[in-house]
């Protein structure tokens, strides 16, 4: 695996976004210069995260959501393992 993210990347299965073995590495995002540990999914490119709100649900049963934009900023917390 290389050690660039990619331009858009989500945590929700069943999104076309989502990359398993990007996720099990660890990746972090900070956001105009903050740290948000919980982002469901960003785009660097269109300058946008969405972020769960609290615990509440949608008709379907997922987390409901909020888009903030604004400079994205995401890295690896961590070494790539052998």
């Amino acid at each position: 695996m290389s050690d660039t993210l990619p331009d858009r990347l989500s945590t929700n299965p069943s999104s076309p976004f989502y990359d398993e073995a990007v996720l099990k590495r660890g990746v972090g995002i900070r956001f105009n210069g903050a740290e948000k540990t919980n982002v469901d999914e960003y785009s660097v490119s269109e300058g946008w995260i969405r972020v769960v709100a609290g615990a509440a649900k949608d008709r379907h049963g997922n987390p409901m959501t909020m888009k903030l934009k604004g400079k994205v900023e995401p890295y690896f917390r961590g070494p790539e393992e052998a």
